[in-house]
This record gives structure tokens, sequence and C-alpha cells, in this order.
């Protein structure tokens, strides 16, 4: 099988790549903006007649796009998530290989949802951010172009190689900074966010499947399983080995009390840091495209969400996993201790 990848260099494509390769069957060819993809194409600017000649040449049975962009204004992740999405559509439109597509799609394309609630694929999408409505675009045009494809909504990727802009890559980040400067305390914000975290092998695993089934329409991946960041902190305290405090900064919409210390086995209180207007001082928000930080903001707070969440999430999302196991036989199998630990691992090739 002949499998044409879109997006090989990405935090979600290296691993997809991977599990491809460790496949005998798949001939695999990368298509990037790259110098080191096999063909070298932008999707956000060529035409769909130049990709289309490109499919009609190579011929794939399966097409997986796994590019796009998470950081920038809304023109730009237009351009790099819905545009490009377009482009794709119409060259396999126009081709006559006949190929499927596994388009990866986003939790953010839904939006909000209700604590203690798990979000099936017929949920109602409502995205709060530009990013989550660029993928949701880039869906709706993939399920309405008539071709053999599926879209994978991928909740919160982990595991080794998490870019250091995200909660538990900027939360390593802290974690090292305070073990290698020597403090015994260790200041976050926002811990009180929780999210479906699942291990971007896991989702390498999920691809590999949804390339080989007959499954189509949006399938959700994750865990199935909500967890606190404030949870993830104390496991990622154990894993490194860090005995100082966590001590818990504030949570949107609680004012006016102090934060407490706590061993990186407890749960934290709630302190006060928000500055004019509700807005976050320190690191900023999760999932902000353009959160900038000094050395010194990063040690003091590793996650700092505001509301409404910058990522368009919410306090709370978790998947329901159901269709991914029915449809594809794929169940998550790699637990977030173990994630994290991957995590931490690389971070402390930097201490």
């Amino acid at each position: 099988m002949r499998v044409l990848l879109i997006g090989a260099n990405g935090y979600l494509g290296r691993y997809v790549a991977d599990r491809l390769l460790a496949d005998p069957a798949v001939q695999l060819t990368a298509l990037g903006r790259g110098d080191d993809a096999d063909v070298r194409f932008d999707l956000a600017t060529g035409s769909p007649g130049a990709l289309t000649r490109f499919l009609d040449a190579v011929h794939p049975g399966v097409v997986i796009n796994c590019a796009g962009a998470t950081r920038g204004g809304a023109r730009e992740l237009t351009r790099h998530n819905t545009v490009a999405v377009a482009t794709i559509c119409e060259s396999l439109r126009r081709s006559g290989c006949g190929a499927r597509l596994v388009q990866l799609g986003c939790a953010a394309e839904y939006g909000p949802s209700q604590p203690g609630s798990s979000t099936a694929e017929d949920a109602v999408p409502r995205p709060g951010g530009p990013y989550g409505v660029s993928k949701l675009a880039a869906t709706e045009l993939v399920l309405g172009s008539g071709l053999d494809a599926v879209v994978l909504r991928i909740f919160s990727p982990v595991g080794p190689g998490t870019p250091a802009g995200s909660p538990l890559g900027r939360l390593a980040e802290a974690m090292r900074r305070a073990m290698q400067n020597g403090d015994g305390e260790l200041k976050l914000s926002g811990l009180g966010v929780q999210r479906d975290f699942v291990d971007v092998r896991d989702v390498a695993r999920a691809v590999h499947a949804a390339s080989l089934s007959a499954a189509q329409g949006v399938v959700n991946i994750g865990t199935g399983r909500a967890v606190r960041l404030r949870d993830a902190a104390a496991v990622l305290a154990r894993v490194a080995g860090y005995g100082g405090a966590l001590h818990e900064l504030d949570v949107p919409g609680q004012h006016g009390q102090h934060g407490q210390g706590h061993g990186p086995g407890h749960g934290a209180g709630h302190g006060h840091a928000l500055g004019h207007q509700g807005r976050p001082q320190g690191l900023a928000a999760i999932g902000s495209p353009r959160s900038e930080a000094t050395a010194e903001q990063l040690a003091a707070a590793a996650v700092t969400p505001a509301y409404p969440y910058p990522d368009g999430c919410g306090a709370w999302q978790q998947a329901d996993v159901r269709t991914a196991r029915d449809r594809l036989g794929w169940r998550p199998r790699i637990n977030l201790e173990e994630s994290l630990a991957d995590i931490w691992m690389e971070a402390a090739c930097r201490i």
C-alpha cells in the first residue's frame, strides 16, 4: 500500500511516519515544505492542479494529512488549516488515484463541554477560538467532499516531543528550572483545567488503523478520561523526583484567596494573580498562539489560563471513544504516567 503522508515533520506527523515505516506493507512518501520531505509542496500556496499531477504520478492508496498550524492569527490559521485542506480535497477529486483520505482534526473543534460529560462525535461543535474554527471548517470540507475519508478528532496529545509551549511542556520546563536552581517551591497557575490526554504514539496507532479501515465520518481519539493539570503536575513531580512544594496560584473567577503550598502528592490551594480586567500575570495563557515568557516567568508560573480559555475548550474536555473502539478496533495503551516520564526525560537532559 502506497501512503502519501503530509506533515511528516510535525509533532504528530513524526510518530505517524515511524508507525507507517514499521509496517512492511506500506510504501511511504512524505510531502511537505521542508527540505527533508520526499516532495516539497506548500499546501497553503500550491495549486490543486499541481498536487493533482503529483497524485496521478505517485498514485497513493491513502493520503494522511498531519499538517497544519496551531499558532498565529486567524488569517494564518485559516490558510494552513482550512485552505490547505480545500487544496487536498480538490486535488483528490480531480485525481484518478481514488485514494482514501485520513484527516487529523482536533478536540478544539467541539469547544467547551459540560463538566463530567463525555463528548461524542454527534455533539454540535461550538469552537471557542480561531484555531478550532479553522479546524472545524477543514472537517466540514472533508465530510462534504464526497471522498472516501475519515476525520480523527485528536484530544490532547502528550508524550515524547511534547511542544514546550503546551501546558504539560511548560510544566516540565518550569519543574526543570526549579530543580536546576534548587528551588524548594514551584508556583503554578490554572491547574484546575481538565483535559483528555492521549499519548502521541497511541495517536499514531489510531492513524494507522484508520488508514486500513473503512470508517468514514468523524472518530474521536482520546482516552475517555479527563485529568486535572493539578494531578498531572503531581505525577510529573513524582517521576522527576522533585521534592519541593507545588504552590498553586489562582483559578479564574476566584478572588481574594491566598495560595497554599502543598507537597507534590497533594492538591493545591488557590491564590490571586490576576492583573487588570481579569487577565493573568506571569506566563501567557494555555494554548496562546503568541505566548512568550522569560526564564523567570516560566519558573514562576507554568500554566496560566484565563477565562475564556485560549484553546477555546473551557475548563473540561473528555472524549467518548466508543466509535474508535468499534470502528477502528483501537484503544489507548500508554498511560499518562508513562507519557509524563518521557516528557520529563527530555526535560531532564537540559539540566
